[in-house]
């Protein structure tokens, strides 16, 4: 009958097809717009490229140039007034309700795509057809979508057209700001989220990309998934895809126990791998060993103290600034440990651009760790003297 479609497919068959075609979408924003256009993690075969175009022209309207921009701009501003998209200044609410107008509105702004929307595709069917009829392709996907599966069509139609705006634009853009997990203490907001992994391929892991935002991989710990990851390593098997760059590798080698440059140039590359590490052998310990001293009537003071301890500063609110105030005034070790830390972190902000200041400015820290008497700390410092650029076999 007509209003089943061509297809006539039972409910189950539409709902996995829907499915399929939204993750279609998913792979489209992740793998073309994000990890390649916006962030060139890695090079795509022309005709994978086209075909994402295509698809997203028909799927969300959206322009690789307008997209590639916004993200741009939001990773360049990131929680500040000029971010397109922070939950952080334009509040979480706002951010998932109104996710996908917030794009719309930040593309009408020609100097964010003058700034940050270069080598974007300007070819003749981009110019004659994608951004001058942006809503072509939707319109094509609603009278296919009804030719396919009839009346249900308008259904499997309208879950194509929310899929990014609720998942990408609110979910990612805005719970991807405010709650999940750090594994790194970037210095915006971005947290990662569990477990959204197959609905929105790996950009859950949101946290991870800001630390490392042109890696082509998502994942850092073992259990972590990135789909988007899956994805780029099939297409790389079928020669479609090339990584470019991935987070670097954080190599160590047993019984090396001298700073050299390689070593000095090791930490700075490896900064925030390092500075987690710090959060769990130094201060997770530490701040377990105090409280377990602590006095009943001053315990409820080091309450999230690992947390507080390790964010990063800027963060940071005033209440929290007390709170670690009154931590530090309780305990000298404490104390020693989030100024050595803080001392650590400036080492690379002030001498990064000349490895022979940055040298002697570890060593310094080194040596002034392994006079400290806490016993976390100076095994933290004995660890950092084993880090190389090099795997063992070749350091």
């Amino acid at each position: 009958m007509w209003y089943n479609g061509f297809l006539d497919l039972s409910a189950w068959q539409v709902l996995a097809v829907t499915l399929l075609m939204t993750h279609v979408t998913i792979v489209a924003v992740t793998v073309y717009l994000h990890r390649y256009s916006a962030h060139r993690a890695l090079e795509l075969h022309p005709a994978l490229k086209h075909f994402f175009r295509f698809w997203l022209w028909l799927t969300t309207g959206q322009n690789t140039r307008e997209w590639t921009a916004i993200h741009r701009k939001h990773h360049a501003k990131c929680e500040t007034v000029d971010d397109p998209h922070s939950p952080v200044i334009k509040g979480l609410a706002t951010v998932l309700r109104t996710g996908a107008e917030l794009y719309r509105a930040e593309a009408q702004n020609p100097e964010t795509l003058r700034i940050y929307g270069k080598n974007c595709p300007e070819d003749w069917i981009e110019r004659n057809l994608y951004s001058r009829f942006p809503m072509g392709g939707i319109v094509l996907m609603a009278i296919a979508d009804l030719a396919l599966f009839g009346v249900i069509g308008i259904t499997v139609w309208a879950v194509q057209m929310m899929w990014i705006p609720v998942w990408a634009a609110g979910v990612i853009n805005g719970l991807g700001h405010a709650v999940g997990y750090r594994n790194f203490e970037c210095r915006d907001a971005a947290t990662n989220l569990l477990p959204w992994g197959i609905l929105i391929g790996g950009e859950e892991l949101h946290n991870n990309h800001h630390t490392y935002p042109n890696s082509a991989k998502l994942s850092v710990k073992k259990w972590e998934f990135d789909m988007g990851w899956a994805w780029i390593q099939l297409f790389s098997c079928l020669r479609l895809a090339k990584v470019q760059r991935v987070a670097p590798i954080a190599h160590r080698v047993a019984g090396k126990g001298n700073l050299d440059m390689d070593t000095a140039m090791a930490i700075l590359n490896n900064r925030f791998q390092i500075m987690a590490q710090y959060r769990k052998l130094v201060i997770g310990p530490l701040v377990k060993q105090e409280l377990a001293k602590a006095d009943a009537s001053v315990r409820h003071q080091f309450h999230r103290a690992k947390r507080l301890l390790s964010r990063e500063t800027s963060l940071l609110e005033d209440q929290h600034h007390a709170r670690i105030q009154v931590m530090l005034e309780q305990s000298q070790a404490l104390k020693v440990i989030y100024e050595k830390r803080l001392a650590l972190q400036q080492i690379w902000v002030k001498t990064s651009a000349n490895g022979h200041d940055m040298l002697e400015a570890m060593k310094v820290w080194v040596h002034e760790a392994e006079a400290s008497g806490i016993q976390s700390l100076r095994d933290f410092a004995e660890q950092l003297k084993t880090y190389s650029l090099r795997p063992a076999a070749l350091a």
